[in-house]
């Protein structure tokens, strides 16, 4: 039977945790939480436009919030990975946050969206900055492991 000393296990318990910092990322969590909500009510709202005020509804509108749709679903899967401390999921949160900020600015700058969709980019384009910055700052920070 072979004996491993109980001190050499927590001294390589203490030194493979040390390897991976799990970073703060409640302040991207929550910016985050807030995306999927606004993303979420504004297919619902597209939903019911469809219906009452189909001019408010346009295929332009269902398009760009399908694709928005789509990254709210990746953001928050990204964003998990990160918590957990994988740096290539927290540089993943970082650029689809800034495609998601450029994108809804551009956007919301060009006629061919309803007005209270315009609205909506804006919103997302700030919280998408906020994302950015927060997440930006725990990479540079270097508070994960490899």
């Amino acid at each position: 039977m072979i004996a491993i000393d109980p001190m050499v296990s927590n001294i390589d318990r203490m030194a493979n945790n040390a390897a991976r910092v799990v970073p703060d990322l409640r302040g991207v969590s929550t910016l985050v939480a807030a995306y999927v909500a606004i993303t979420v009510a504004t297919l619902v709202v597209l939903a019911v436009l469809s219906g009452a005020a189909p001019t408010l509804a346009t295929g332009e509108a269902w398009g760009h919030a399908v694709i928005v749709g789509v990254f709210a679903v990746a953001l928050p899967l990204r964003l998990r990975a990160a918590r957990r401390g994988a740096r290539r999921a927290l540089t993943a949160v970082v650029v689809i946050a800034s495609v998601l900020a450029l994108v809804n600015v551009v956007e919301a700058l060009l006629p061919a969206f309803p007005g209270w969709m315009r609205g909506e980019m804006v919103v997302v384009a700030a919280l998408m900055v906020g994302v950015g910055v927060l997440a930006g700052r725990a990479r540079a920070r270097g508070t994960l492991g490899a």
